[in-house]
């Protein structure tokens, strides 16, 4: 997992091969494979996304306690 910076992208490698095409899904990006498998998952403005993904963790925290 790769974090850009300066582009504010977060880039997540989950399969290996060649990349065919890529799919937007809202802030998110898949690259396919020619078969259709996700390769890499690109996550855009990223850094709203992290954010939230710290909310949830500090929700599973709070949920721990009770």
């Amino acid at each position: 997992m790769n974090y850009d910076i300066e582009a504010n992208l977060l880039s997540w490698e989950i399969g290996k091969g060649r990349i065919e095409r890529a799919v937007e899904l809202g802030n998110f990006i898949v690259h396919l494979s020619p078969a259709g498998k996700p390769i890499l998952i690109e996550i855009l403005n990223a850094s709203k996304f992290k954010t939230k993904l710290g909310d949830l963790r500090t929700i599973e925290r709070i949920s721990e306690a009770f």
